[in-house]
């Protein structure tokens, strides 16, 4: 296992960045807009997603991500495998049922790491748990076309290269908004998945300046 999946599977059982690392990926309003929601609400509904890695050795990683079909809620933006935790069933588990049934990745195959910090998403009421895993083959993708048009591997490293973050004024329910994101695929990573990556790559800093000086 790469070594800095080895870091992250005993930093989760630790107190996380969490907040803080994920504001630095989220929108924020310009000339005085509504701020972010972000503790939820008793009614909010629950889901996970899989962030899942794929480690070919201990000097490569790469990310899964998935592009969302045109035509559903949040469509055309980039996202991690995920869904609702149906009744009975453990946030793990949700996540590897919803990476089957979106992208064909075979439960058994991801090595489960352990859970990053929740993140609410105001505008669907959903409380988001995301999950760390990793293969260490590259999946045969089965993709559920009416939910996701792509799924793609984009090199952990990539992620951490300072030319590929941008920022950009956009309109965003009849208010303005600065909105970072990153520039891996023909639409741009931001939202809330960018604000859980966020969390991921503040771990790899920490990892970083502990163990590559």
């Amino acid at each position: 296992m790469h070594p800095f999946l080895t870091y992250l599977e005993e930093r989760t059982k630790q107190s996380l960045p969490g907040k803080d690392a994920h504001m630095k990926m989220a929108p924020s309003p310009v000339n005085g807009g509504p701020n972010r929601l972000y503790d939820p609400p008793e009614n909010v509904r629950k889901s996970s997603v899989l962030i899942p890695f794929l480690s070919h050795c201990d000097t490569n990683l790469e990310l899964l991500f998935t592009l969302r079909s045109p035509h559903i809620k949040h469509g055309g933006q980039i996202s991690f495998p995920g869904g609702r935790i149906e009744e009975n069933e453990s946030i793990e588990d949700a996540a590897l049922r919803e990476a089957h049934e979106e992208v064909g990745i075979i439960p058994k195959s991801v090595n489960i790491i352990g859970s990053m910090s929740e993140l609410y998403i105001n505008h669907s009421n959903n409380q988001v748990q995301p999950i760390l895993g990793w293969m260490n083959q590259r999946p045969d993708f089965v993709l559920q076309e009416e939910e996701v048009s792509e799924a793609f591997f984009i090199p952990f490293d990539d992620l951490i290269k300072d030319e590929l973050k941008k920022h950009e004024h956009w309109q965003l329910k009849d208010n303005e908004y600065k909105v970072p994101f990153w520039t891996i695929h023909e639409v741009p990573l931001w939202g809330a998945t960018a604000m859980m990556l966020a969390e991921v790559i503040e771990l790899y800093t920490e990892y970083k300046k502990l163990h590559c000086k």
